[in-house]
């Protein structure tokens, strides 16, 4: 059971495809990347070559052009040899940077850029030889080679018949004048070039969806570490518990704020207040805006004063809220009874002090049931029945 637990045969969760991302593991498509350099550079080329011949052509004509101040002053020669190589350099560099920028957007646009330090980040594990070997034999590797080797297959054929199509007209560039046959052998470098940019076309088209491919084999997860994972992000049980109550306790100071728009505040004398709110208009029910305990309860009720709320003692009716009911949620259904009791004699008293009705007498004992009272135990009689 263990070990079939251990297989790795699901798929990566977000956290753990993140945290990959993270440490520089994305999938690569070498081909690609070779892709852009080389097409990016023939076009790049095909598209300078005028410019640049016709510079190269006059920078070349400049260079060799003698006279009699160039033998009087040797160091012209050093300053030519200088003007030559800076004029190289800038023919050069635009082509090295447009083939840059056109290397960045393939790996961007094909999602396998990370910006993560951790691959070049020295790690000593990975000098062993005994890991070694094993990345030599993994599924990446052994497709690597096996690309590589039918790269170079494919590649080989269509050079040979390439050579092999062209060595008789290639004999003849010596007969035609320098510039003609420049021009010829451009023609066929450029029909060389396009040949193979096919090819690396074809094996890029390959490669991508392969690196994928082997890139997710590599993350997947046993159901072990698919729990644990899910263990680390929830966090502990016992922290959770903590945390949860916290924010319980939090969210019992702030309604105290509620207190005055409360129809009553119900108390055990010493321990609990709940204040409940309702209104017939635009509630089915009435809820709980506040509660607390200890000296919670006892600011409550000291604020339901200052306000005058009512504040009535019923110890039971105030446990059984407390325990049962959530702030700005309704009371459970079990204590709508109970709840309207107490309400009606509110009701009752408020319309008395206006002058409206006759005064109260006690207030009646809430139907509460025992078994929400969070105080009461059966008694053991009551639990062999």
């Amino acid at each position: 059971m263990e070990s079939s637990s251990q297989d790795k045969n699901l798929p990566a969760t977000p956290q753990r495809l993140k945290k990959a991302r993270d440490d520089g593991q994305v999938p690569r498509s070498k081909d690609l990347s070779n892709l852009a350099v080389l097409g990016g550079g023939a076009l790049v080329l095909v598209a300078l070559m005028p410019i640049g011949f016709e510079a190269l052509r006059t920078a070349l004509r400049a260079q060799l052009l003698f006279d009699h101040s160039t033998l009087i002053q040797p160091q012209q020669m050093l300053e030519r040899l200088i003007g030559g190589s800076v004029q190289g350099l800038m023919l050069v560099l635009p082509l090295g940077l447009v083939v840059l920028a056109v290397a960045i957007v393939a790996i961007v646009a094909s999602g396998g850029y990370a910006l993560s330090s951790k691959p070049i980040t020295p790690d000593l594990t990975r000098l062993s030889p005994l890991a070694g070997i094993g990345r030599l034999f993994s599924k990446q590797q052994l497709s690597d080679t096996a690309k590589l080797a039918g790269i170079t297959a494919v590649i080989g054929v269509v050079a040979w018949q390439f050579v092999g199509a062209h060595v008789a007209p290639f004999s003849t560039l010596l007969m035609m004048p320098l510039e003609g046959a420049l021009g010829q052998l451009g023609a066929w470098m450029s029909t060389g070039v396009t040949l193979l940019l096919v090819v690396v076309l074809l094996f890029a088209v390959i490669d991508v969806p392969l690196q994928k491919y082997l890139h997710a084999g590599q993350l997947k997860m046993s159901l072990e570490e698919v729990k644990r994972e899910h263990k680390e992000m929830e966090g502990d049980p016992h922290v959770k518990a903590q945390r949860r109550a916290r924010q319980r306790e939090l969210a019992q100071r702030n309604s105290v704020n509620a207190v005055p728009r409360a129809d009553l505040v119900v108390m055990n004398p010493t321990h609990y207040a709940v204040a409940i709110r309702y209104d017939d208009a635009t509630m089915n029910a009435p809820r709980v805006i506040a509660k607390g305990a200890d000296l919670l309860a006892m600011r409550i009720r000291d604020v339901a004063k200052a306000s005058d709320v009512p504040v009535l003692q019923s110890p039971m009716l105030a446990r059984a809220l407390y325990a049962h009911a959530e702030i700005d949620s309704e009371i459970p259904a079990a204590l709508y009874t109970a709840v309207a009791q107490v309400l009606a004699y509110v009701y009752q008293l408020k319309a008395a002090l206006r002058g409206q009705g006759a005064m109260p007498g006690d207030l009646p004992q809430p139907e509460v049931p025992r078994e929400l009272d969070p105080h009461w135990k059966p008694a053991p009689t009551e639990t062999a029945t």
